[in-house]
């Protein structure tokens, strides 16, 4: 519900409940609206209230369940004595007269139904005078007799003219009030759960802005069964505001929590009314309730598990007769084929574990496991039931280390192949109770980071890190140092996945022990090629080699200690596994270098039957566009167990969908992940090459307000060139010409001093396409010089399309830029396709043609004012008409743009027919039509529509903003956060 009053989901039943009210005479019909607690019965009745009383008809409620002592037909004719008060004309003194008189006289059931004939003929003779309809919500809270007056009001004594529309709750076991009014009712109309579609709509409505859909994904989840029922989307929807778990980015609002700690509101009359069917529970049902969820949180619990436990416990204290089989009974605990309980709706469950409880949650997990361990010893329990470890898990120190450890191993082993999370869960928690000398910790690690690495679970190899550290501090880190340097490895492996630097948060001591693991220092030269966090580091004006002249000399800089790698030991054969080898690792690291430094280290890194040429032109795309991800799959191949769903894996998706013009998906990607860095409860940490991307993609669309955003969370610090890229194209159509000339050439060498090479061809063909607009010779022909050295010193696929594009620029040859072209298409960037086809309308070559085309990409790319400014002015010094492209049959005509902007300005139908002359209903049918065409089922879904873009972005709108004004280049885009630089050609 909206301070409008407008619902969604439910113009149909508002609709039929609507003409209902205002039907007379002999039409006049009974309404019964059935919905359960929370589906927007009241919402709907008062909307439709509305929609009648427009339409003139006069609506009054009908109270006869206020708490008074009276009920049954004295009770209805209270009601119905006040319904009377409200309708004045000549006979209103007459008829309450006599409906007092009536009430005073009526005793016993001869008398009730003399009352009721009465109150029917009353209501007649007023309905024939004025016409009015009468509302009575809230059917289910009817004492009995009163429902039963009502009912036999209606299946005999129906006053003739009176449509009467009621809403309650479905009927209960024990209700007899509501199965009688749905029999005399003529209609029963069902409110049925809106669909994912209409709780997205109600989601954005409710928050006031556009938001990812994850988040809707993560609402639907945690309500379960209750997912349609409005009350509740809203209930959830308000305690993440509460808790601050909602981040706005781009205009949308992300998620920052986990999915599972999603609550409903802990307000215990809510909770009450919205999750149990009949009455709300009293304190102690509702304390047994909570401990159940908590006892519920991380373990799975059965009902063989409750039966079992011996006859002191709680099983006869009534855990399971006065706690379990109520919940169950009710609908809210859910019992499984296997007799595994769970809560229906995961909200509930949240929201009852945040209310105190007296009940002690450890001890009952302890007596699970003793009941199971006591009979069959610990190992076999753990060997036959391995879920007995989230239960060990959960019973902390209620269980001796030496029992829970001895029963956490049997269990994780024996979970290895068919549960796989719930065997690292059993691992980690042997290892919080395993001490660093206890020579079965090294093993446990490693059969622990095993099974993380194979199954891409970066977050539970990175919670590896303590017990690691505290390892390599103990005598056993000689004793079993191959087995620690393996997970030593997997851990770093994982923290470049979520971002982080593999020394990162260790603190001294513990980067000291890892320092002296060869495989830690190999990964850890990964993070500057790839634009991740860098561990500490020479000053740039400090001696000593740069990354480039390590990687050329064939080795990998040790970053921090200032010493060599130690020799690989002979175990650790190269190629083998999902674990980089030393070789694949020196590869990926010198993939952002010189040629020279390539070749050095691709000896030995790649199998003989691979296809080098092919894996380098993607491992240099890789490390240009910052993607781990990507350049692991180029080297690894099918050895490569995946990113998962890390921060690598995010970016990933993203350079994929930036590059094949996917724009806004790509968008979402960048939010996800920047949420994702802020969420509590996980390691990842901030993506600079993902805000470098997005402040670009914003940067072209000439939404210049929303790329600064972006662009200022990343350091100054950061030298990759993906960044520096990013930030010349930023400063440049900020205004900042010079400064941001300067600032590019100040990152080159920079990025130059590191060793990063891929991707500073971008710089500086930037750099040379500025300086041909601003018409700089002399800036040209410097960039161009440095393009051309830059490509004899790397060689790569990128810096011959930058070197072609450039002569193309600089020297007008066309034959350079059509080979540029061909070779941007075939790598597939779509952007740099666009800009490769504007140089050749510069230069003559088909200039309708690649006009047309590049109008086409901009167009579905979202491209800016600018970039359409540029092509007009194109299109003009070349004598040539730029053909707009055909709008598809959907496209909307210059009405619905008006309807549109009126509508998005939150004008009511009444205000848009007097505004444009037309008839409300004639509002109502372009509006049907209008959401058909765009997809948007409501006011709110096309306004955000209209105002990030969408509509323009999607080809709907051809010729005008949302300002209502004509785009200058022809163009369709949203004037909304889109700034026109100065000073522009």
């Amino acid at each position: 519900m909206r301070e409008d009053g407008t619902v969604v989901g439910r113009d149909g039943e508002i609709l039929e409940v609507a003409r209902t009210l205002v039907s007379t005479g002999d039409s006049a019909r009974t309404l019964l609206i059935v919905g359960g607690a929370g589906s927007g019965k009241t919402a709907v009745l008062e909307q439709a209230r509305r929609a009648a009383v427009e339409e003139g008809a006069e609506v009054l409620r009908l109270r006869c369940h206020d708490g008074g002592s009276a009920t049954g037909a004295a009770a209805l004719a209270d009601g119905v004595h006040h319904v009377l008060t409200r309708i004045h004309d000549r006979r209103s003194a007459v008829r309450t007269s006599a409906v007092r008189r009536i009430r005073l006289q009526a005793t016993g059931r001869a008398g009730e139904l003399t009352l009721l004939s009465v109150l029917s003929e009353i209501l007649a003779d007023a309905a024939r005078r004025l016409p009015f309809a009468v509302v009575v919500d809230d059917v289910e809270r009817l004492p009995s007799p009163t429902a039963s007056a009502l009912a036999l009001l209606l299946r005999v004594f129906r006053p003739t003219g009176v449509p009467m529309v009621m809403a309650g709750r479905p009927a209960h076991p024990g209700d007899d009030g509501v199965p009688q009014l749905t029999a005399a009712a003529d209609r029963l109309l069902e409110l049925p759960p809106l669909r994912p579609a209409e709780v997205e709509t109600l989601v954005v409505r409710r928050l006031g802005r556009p938001v990812e859909p994850a988040l809707v994904t993560a609402v639907l989840r945690a309500l379960g069964p209750m997912a349609g029922i409005p009350e509740a989307v809203l209930s959830v929807l308000d305690s993440m505001e509460e808790r601050g778990d909602l981040l706005e980015l781009d205009g949308h609002v992300c998620l920052t929590e986990p999915e599972h700690t999603l609550r409903l509101g802990t307000d215990v009359a809510q909770l009450g009314r919205l999750c149990w069917p009949g009455a709300p529970p009293d304190a102690v049902a509702l304390d047994a309730a909570a401990a159940v969820a908590r006892n519920l949180e991380h373990t799975e619990i059965r009902l063989a598990d409750l039966h079992r436990l011996k006859p002191g416990g709680p099983r006869r204290a009534g855990l399971v007769d006065r706690t379990v089989t109520p919940l169950i009974r009710d609908g809210i605990l859910t019992v499984n084929e296997d007799g595994r309980m769970a809560f229906a709706v995961p909200a509930l469950a949240a929201a009852l574990r945040a209310l105190p409880t007296r009940h002690a949650v450890p001890s009952l997990h302890a007596l699970i496991v003793r009941s199971l361990s006591d009979r069959l010893g610990a190992e076999t329990a753990g060997s036959c039931c391995p879920r007995l470890a989230d239960h060990v898990a959960a019973a902390g120190t209620e269980l001796d280390d030496t029992l829970a450890v001895d029963l956490l191993l049997a269990a994780g082993r024996a979970d290895a192949r068919s549960d796989w999370p719930r065997s690292v869960r059993a691992y980690a928690s042997a290892l919080r109770r395993l001490g660093p000398h206890d020579p079965r910790t090294p093993r446990v690690l490693r059969e622990s980071a095993e099974l993380s690495l194979h199954h891409a679970d970066h977050a539970g190899a990175l919670a590896l890190g303590e017990p690691l550290l505290a390892c390599l501090d103990s005598s056993s880190a000689e004793r079993d140092g191959e087995g620690l340097r393996f997970v030593a490895g997997v851990w770093a492996l994982a923290g470049l996945h979520e971002h982080r630097s593999p020394y990162a948060p260790t603190g001294p001591r513990g980067r000291d022990g890892l320092e002296r693991l060869p495989t830690v220092a190999e990964l850890a030269a990964l993070a500057g090629p790839y634009g991740l966090p860098e561990p500490a580091r020479p000053a740039d004006g400090e001696s000593g080699p740069t990354d480039g002249e390590a990687r050329a000399a064939g080795g990998v800089r040790t970053v921090g200690a200032g010493k060599a790698p130690g020799p690989e030991p002979a175990a650790r054969r190269p190629g083998t596994g999902p674990l980089p080898s030393p070789a694949e690792v020196r590869l990926l690291a010198a993939a952002s270098g010189s040629r020279a430094g390539l070749l050095g280290a691709l000896v030995g890194a790649l199998p003989p039957e691979a296809d080098t040429s092919r894996t380098l032109d993607r491992l240099r795309d890789a490390a240009a566009h910052a993607d781990l991800a990507g350049a692991l799959t180029a080297v690894l191949g099918d050895r490569y167990a995946g990113a998962g769903d890390s921060t690598a894996a995010h970016h990933h998706a993203m350079v994929r969908d930036y590059l094949s013009g996917d724009w806004d998906r790509a968008l979402a990607h960048a939010r996800r992940i920047e949420a994702r860095s802020r969420t509590v409860g996980t390691e990842a940490a901030a993506a600079q090459p993902a805000r470098a991307l997005a402040a670009e993609i914003h940067c072209a669309r000439g939404e210049l307000g929303r790329a600064r955003a972006w662009l200022g969370l990343i350091p100054d610090t950061v030298p990759h060139p993906l960044v520096a890229w990013v930030r010349l194209g930023v400063g440049y159509w900020s205004g900042g010409v010079a400064e941001a000339r300067e600032r590019a050439r100040a990152d080159v060498r920079r990025a130059r001093r590191r060793g990063l090479l891929s991707g500073l061809e971008r710089v500086l063909l930037r750099c040379l396409a500025y300086a041909v607009l601003e018409d700089l010779p002399q800036v040209m022909r410097e960039a161009m010089d440095e393009l051309e050295a830059l490509h004899e010193e790397v060689g790569s696929p990128m810096t011959y399309e930058a070197v072609l594009f450039g002569r193309g620029l600089v020297h007008g040859c066309t034959d350079s830029a059509l080979a540029a072209l061909r070779s941007v298409q075939r790598r597939g960037d779509v952007y740099l396709g666009l800009l490769c086809h504007l140089c050749l309308v510069e230069l003559g070559h088909d200039s309708e043609g690649r006009l047309a085309e590049a109008s086409r990409i901009a167009q579905a790319l979202g491209i800016g004012r600018a970039t359409r400014t540029t092509l007009g002015h194109m299109a003009r010094r070349q004598s040539v008409v730029l053909r707009r492209p055909r709008p598809d049959k959907d496209a909307l005509s210059e009405a619905d743009v008006r309807l549109t902007v009126l509508v998005s300005d939150g004008a009511t139908n009444r205000q848009i027919a007097a505004r444009l002359a037309w008839s409300e209903k004639t509002v109502e049918r372009r509006l049907t039509q209008l959401f058909q065409r765009t997809g948007c089922r409501s006011r709110v879904e096309l306004a955000a529509a209209w105002w990030d873009g969408s509509l323009a972005r999607r080809a709907l709108v051809a010729d005008s903003g949302p300002d209502g004004a004509p785009d200058p280049a022809g163009g369709s885009f949203p004037a909304a956060d889109r700034e026109t630089p100065p000073g522009r050609r």
